[in-house]
C-alpha cells in the first residue's frame, strides 16, 4: 500500500506530466500497476462479501482533483494554464504571471508544506550516499559505479513535509475544480 504523501507526490507529478507531456511517468505507471496486481490477488484470496454491499465512491483522485481545485480557487491557476496566453506582449504577462505565482504558492504552503530533499544549492558538489531511495533522487549524467557517488546538485527534489487539505464535500461535487459562474440579469 502506498502511503499518502506519496499518493500526494505521485498525483502532482502525473498532474503536471499529463499537461506536459501527455503521459503518466513510468515510474509510477509500474508501481500502480505492481500495486493493483497485489491487490487483485489479495482480493482473489480474501471471503466473498455480499453482492447487495454498497460499493465505495472512487477517491483515487480526489485529492488531486481537490489540490486543482484550490490551485484554481485561489490562485486562477486552471484558468491561466487553459488560457492562450500568445497575443499578450511579455510585459502584461510578466505581470499577471507574478500574481498567480504568488497566490498559488501561498496554496502550496497552506495545504502541502513542500520542503527541499536537500538542503545544498544547486550547482554544489554533493555526495550520494550508500544505499540512497531512488525516490528522492533520480541520478544522471555519466552514472558509473557504485555509491558512493560525486556530483553536482541540479535540482533539490521536493517533498511534501505535511499535508492538511480540507474535508471534501460528499456526493458528486468531489470531482468538480470550480463551478461556472452565471451571472442573473
Amino acid at each position: 500500500m502506498v502511503g499518502f504523501s506519496t499518493r500526494v507526490s505521485y498525483a502532482f507529478r502525473c498532474f503536471f506530466a499529463m499537461l506536459v507531456s501527455g503521459k503518466i511517468p513510468a515510474d509510477i505507471a509500474r508501481e500502480l500497476v505492481l500495486s493493483s496486481a497485489g491487490n487483485a490477488a489479495a482480493t482473489a484470496t480474501s471471503s466473498v462479501k455480499s453482492s447487495s454491499a454498497e460499493k465505495p465512491a472512487d477517491t483515487s483522485s480526489d485529492g488531486a482533483v481537490q489540490m486543482l481545485a484550490l490551485l484554481q480557487r485561489d490562485g486562477r491557476l486552471v484558468d491561466f494554464l487553459n488560457e492562450d496566453v500568445s497575443p499578450y506582449p511579455d510585459s502584461q504577462l510578466g505581470a499577471a504571471v507574478r500574481t498567480i505565482h504568488a497566490s498559488c504558492r501561498q496554496v502550496l504552503d497552506r495545504y502541502l508544506k513542500p520542503e527541499p530533499f536537500i538542503s545544498s544549492e544547486e550547482d554544489q558538489p554533493v555526495t550520494v550516499p550508500v544505499g540512497f531511495d531512488p525516490a528522492t533522487m533520480k541520478l544522471v549524467g555519466n552514472v558509473v559505479g557504485e555509491p558512493p557517488l560525486k556530483g553536482l546538485l541540479r535540482h533539490r527534489g521536493w517533498r511534501v513535509k505535511e499535508v492538511s487539505l480540507p474535508s471534501l464535500p460528499r456526493g458528486a461535487g468531489r470531482s468538480i475544480v470550480a463551478q461556472a459562474e452565471i451571472e442573473i440579469s
